[in-house]
């Protein structure tokens, strides 16, 4: 990067923590270090909200996965309006009528102890693993421009992010998120606009969008069913709705977000607002991985996008064979430039014929181009067994770096850092929270102070963060990030969303009932997605519908046998 790259990062990133400070000073006791004094106006609670389920991951694999797989990944939000209409009727009164610091707190008076204690345990490991995941996204960025060792990075990135959430708590985390998402969005529809901008002079937007449909890029719908396709509208609406109402209902790091609101009106205004928002958000960033995918059908792509890894390889054995396969890759990028200029064309005549018979020849150069791209990971695999051989992650990155203008560069990688801290805060604090509330305080350290507390708040706080650092140090073998965060969401959000719903709607099971079906469920659960039954998002529905059906079977057995036994105690008097 530049000069005036380095200079605007560095003063974006120290502008946002100082005005973090700021905002979060005078906090002396838990409830405002964790829920603000419940002063939030719905708007904040709204920006909050998508700022911690934006992260970096949102900003830099997103567009990645769209380079790759077209944009059918947004169908993995459509259920989401609906649970944030489900949430409003149910969760959120409920919450707020309790004066309640975690949702977890809620299942004991409903159930016992040990089923409240079971969920906190399942989320505090979820969103655990899902925050290392979280830290290794901008450490990539470092590593990449500076050339650092990667688990270096995780260390330095993960203690930066540890004093800014310690320091500040739920405040500073909320106002600086709204800062950070005007800032993000601005960001994001600059590197939009550039990536149309750079293409050649007589392909406008609508050109590199019809290229881009062509080449199969835009499929937003996909309405065959198929239970192991990831993607399509049925597990979207069905799979998606679930895991929302899962994460917005029940995981600590959302529920934490509208808990700060003045009111149950501005708790519902910050979810309906966000049901709205986040499928067109995120569409159009899945759509600047699709135009990313037209530039560089234009401009030659490299054969693969991780630089740091190639140089790697050009120094190993490896390194000549590497060279002659990616002489290859260069040379099929020449072919697509030319059959891509005369789609375009035929596309401008309305020719359907030559626009069929161009399609045709491009989509075999990428096919041969794909093919020759596997031959240079293998070697990359050969000379490095450890490498991280998807670089889905490094695509947005890599074009930023080598096509954006000085200043605008650093100002993208500004927001992915933005991103990052605004989420990972958030979900640190939430683990802090839940350890405090659900566990430190309730089965330990029952009748301490306020400042006890918001001591051992902030030294959870740093105990999660260790602990998520650890995690981020394995993050580079899961390739997708953003596909990585979800799939491990799925594996535990639909069996907490069943006790949750247990808990509001079946009266009549009991703790020990939902207790047992948790466990036997969330283990069913982990067995049918390492068999690959079915795609991730199903497992949300699965799990809930498990702990129902199991809860309700085990009380049916715990009755019948309580009727049994007060049957033969009859007898006995008799």
């Amino acid at each position: 990067m530049s000069v005036a790259d380095w200079i605007v990062l560095v003063v974006t990133l120290v502008g946002i923590i100082l005005y973090g400070v700021w905002k979060s000073r005078g906090q002396r006791d838990m409830q405002g270090y964790f829920l603000d004094n419940q002063s939030m106006p719905w708007y904040i609670v709204l920006l909050s909200i998508i700022g911690t389920q934006a992260s970096a991951v949102t900003f830099l694999s997103a567009p990645g996965q769209a380079y790759t797989d077209g944009m059918r990944f947004v169908q993995y939000y459509f259920g989401l309006p609906l649970a944030m209409v489900v949430l409003c009727i149910t969760f959120v009164p409920i919450f707020h009528k309790l004066k309640v610091y975690t949702a977890y707190e809620y299942l004991e008076q409903r159930f016992d102890l040990k089923t409240r204690t079971l969920t906190s345990a399942l989320f505090l490991l979820q969103r655990a693993l899902s925050t290392g995941i979280s830290i290794y996204a901008p450490s990539i960025i470092l590593s990449s421009l500076l050339g650092w060792n990667i688990y270096l990075t995780n260390v330095i990135m993960g203690g930066l992010l540890i004093i800014y959430t310690v320091s500040g708590g739920t405040r500073a985390v909320s106002y600086t998120q709204t800062f950070q998402l005007v800032i993000i969005f601005s960001a994001m529809f600059l590197a939009g606009w550039m990536v149309v901008h750079l293409l050649p002079a007589n392909v406008g937007f609508v050109d590199a969008l019809q290229v881009s449909g062509k080449m199969n890029k835009l499929n937003v719908i996909v309405t065959d069913f198929d239970w192991k396709d990831r993607y399509n509208i049925w597990s979207g609406l069905i799979g998606g709705f679930f895991l929302a109402l899962s994460y917005f209902g029940t995981d600590q790091s959302q529920v934490g977000r509208y808990l700060t609101a003045r009111s149950v009106t501005e708790s519902r205004l910050g979810l309906l607002m966000n049901g709205l928002v986040k499928v067109p958000m995120q569409f159009l960033i899945l759509l600047i991985g699709a135009l990313v995918f037209v530039f560089y059908l234009y401009f030659r792509a490299p054969v693969f996008f991780n630089e740091a890894q190639v140089k790697k390889v050009y120094k190993s054995e490896e390194g000549a064979a590497f060279k002659v396969v990616e002489s290859e890759y260069n040379r099929l990028a020449t072919i697509k430039q030319t059959q891509v200029k005369e789609m375009a064309a035929a596309i401008k005549r309305g020719d359907e014929t030559a626009i069929a018979s161009s399609k045709v020849a491009l989509q075999e150069t990428e096919k041969a181009s794909e093919e020759t791209r596997e031959k240079a990971i293998s070697l990359i695999k050969k000379a490095d067994p450890a490498a991280d051989t998807n670089d889905t992650n490094y695509i947005f990155l890599h074009f930023v770096v080598n096509n954006l203008p000085k200043g605008l560069v650093g100002l993208l990688i500004a927001i992915i850092f933005l991103a990052a801290w605004g989420s990972i805060a958030a979900a640190l604090n939430s683990l802090a929270s839940t350890t405090v509330i659900d566990i430190y305080q309730r089965m330990y350290k029952k009748q301490e102070t306020d400042g006890h507390y918001l001591q051992a708040s902030r030294l959870w706080t740093i105990a999660w963060g260790v602990f998520c650092i650890a995690v981020a140090q394995f993050a580079s073998q899961l390739g997708s990030l953003i596909e990585a965060v979800n799939i491990l969401g799925s594996l535990f959000y639909g069996v907490i969303l069943g006790i949750f719903l247990v808990a509001f709607y079946c009266k009549r099971i009991g703790g020990n009932a939902t207790f047992w079906a948790a466990i036997i469920s969330e283990a069913g659960v982990i067995v049918i997605y390492l068999l690959k039954i079915v795609s991730f998002l199903w497992l949300n529905a699965i799990g809930c519908f498990l702990v129902i059906g199991i809860a309700a079977i085990f009380q049916l057995m715990m009755r019948n046998e309580n009727a049994t036994w007060m049957g033969a105690k009859e007898k006995t008097k008799r």
